[in-house]
């Protein structure tokens, strides 16, 4: 079959799973045109051919949404989306996919809905959508505004393959829900405790550098500064795939935001893990709390030092949990990963597509 696939390109976690199951269609022998901006795009430039677009993206300031210079950058970007747009189009009539997979990008699942085409959304928000779950009384705005948002980005999918590392009763027949999507790089990682705490920062977070130096007995690897340089117990590195799995596998614990991917693969590796969700980001905060709710790790609205304390305090608990894990390093059999959800694709891509077509609207 003929797929577009278009991969948000917010953070690295959208086209770390495409990656996966980018190169499983194409050993299935579809042909398929990926579709990305920003940090997704540079990404999958490494392994496939990619469309460069515009996108949408976020802007955080000390580990808030800032929805004021989110909402200006994203109108300055309007001329570069109105060009996308017309570029995707031309590429979908040239191209006359069979049917569009998308990880929450919204020009690729419109275009889906404008040539009548069935659509897959394989991604981790749609949990949020079309799973039930309770949120606290305080975040309950938040996660309404989050659904209506899903669905603004991605018009209502055909099917929705849905990754989660929390699991609830479904709101809909067309969605299947699957643990996290593990990156090849990441399964064949062995994990150790080689003494230090991995620290991940999606941008500049002074107050989280400030709580880590109150604790000199402990050392601290930071991601996200782009830089490489020691500071006391603080050892700065610029981000390298190879370098960060690798440190990855060999840190004692987690500290970092809430982001799926990253919270997915620290708990596939028995990890601990710290998260300051980024405030105002409803999906970082459901992360946290299905992280607490497991027993994995705490969840703190700031990486002080008494939120670190008593993380340091209750890690050797975590850890034990974190043995539990069913798709853990050390409970997951490696030929079992990934394999549901792209057995599942398979059902849906066999025969033209025909099972799919069934659930077209």
């Amino acid at each position: 079959m003929r797929i577009v696939y278009g991969v948000s390109g917010e953070g690295l976690g959208h086209s770390s799973r495409a990656k996966v199951i980018g190169a499983h269609l194409m050993r299935a022998g579809h042909d398929v045109r990926f579709v990305s901006y920003e940090r997704g795009h540079k990404s999958l430039s490494e392994v496939f051919s990619c469309l460069k677009i515009a996108g949408l993206t976020i802007v955080s300031v000390e580990n808030r949404v800032s929805d004021w210079k989110t909402l200006t950058r994203n109108l300055a970007a309007l001329p570069q989306l109105i060009r996308s747009y017309r570029l995707l189009k031309a590429m979908f009539k040239e191209f006359n996919p069979d049917c569009v997979i998308c990880d929450f990008e919204p020009l690729t699942a419109r275009l889906a809905k404008t040539f009548d085409l069935p659509l897959i959304s394989l991604d981790n928000q749609h949990r949020m959508r079309y799973m039930h779950y309770k949120a606290p009384r305080a975040l309950r705005r938040d996660q309404w505004v989050t659904e209506k948002v899903i669905a603004l980005m991605v018009p209502s999918p055909d099917v929705a393959l849905a990754t989660t590392f929390f699991f609830g009763e479904l709101k809909n027949n067309k969605t299947f829900l699957f643990p996290p999507i593990l990156r090849y790089e990441v399964g064949a990682l062995e994990p150790s405790d080689k003494g230090y705490h991995l620290v991940y920062l999606t941008g500049a977070y002074e107050a989280v550098l400030e709580s880590l130096r109150c604790f000199a007995d402990e050392r601290f690897v930071v991601y996200g500064y782009d830089k490489s340089e020691r500071d006391g117990n603080l050892e700065f590195k610029p981000f390298s795939m190879q370098g960060f799995l690798d440190d990855l596998a060999g840190a004692r614990s987690v500290i970092g935001t809430a982001g799926f991917t990253l919270i997915s693969e620290a708990m596939f590796l028995q990890k601990p893990y710290l998260a300051f969700p980024m405030q105002g980001q409803f999906e970082q905060e459901l992360n946290g709390l299905c992280l607490e709710k497991l027993g994995f790790g705490m969840s703190v609205q700031r990486a002080d030092e008494s939120s670190l304390r008593q993380f340091f305090k209750q890690r050797l608990n975590f850890v034990e949990a974190l043995s539990r894990y069913e798709y853990g390093f050390s409970n997951c059999p490696k030929a079992a990963e990934n394999e549901a959800i792209c057995q599942k694709l398979d059902q849906f891509l066999a025969n033209e597509g025909e099972l799919l077509k069934s659930f077209q609207h």
